[in-house]
């Protein structure tokens, strides 16, 4: 897991998105212009909720996301995802 020093504000979730897909079940490779965009990953911060809504996902938690969900940023060269919780559909 990744240890990064920033903290989300309110509702807000850090998630690190998996790796695309490089081969198919079949074992035929993916070129990069043909990858989607991973709909998964860990979340690595969460902010302290809004006042009278507790976040329920947790540091280390897997989980499952929207295809446009969350505004990409860089950090320390790795890239993230933050987003609101309510763009989070499932805990793996």
């Amino acid at each position: 897991m990744s240890n990064v020093n920033i903290k989300p504000l309110a509702d807000r979730v850090l998630v690190e998105p998996a790796a695309a897909e490089e081969k198919t079940a079949s074992g035929i490779i993916i070129p990069d212009t043909a990858k989607e965009k991973p709909q998964r990953g860990q979340v690595v911060a969460v902010g302290n909720g809004k006042k009278d809504e507790p976040l329920t996902v947790q540091v280390g938690d897997q989980v499952l996301y929207g295809k446009y969900s969350g505004t990409e940023i860089t950090i320390s060269g790795k890239d993230y995802l933050i987003m609101r919780e309510s763009d989070i559909y499932a805990i793996l």
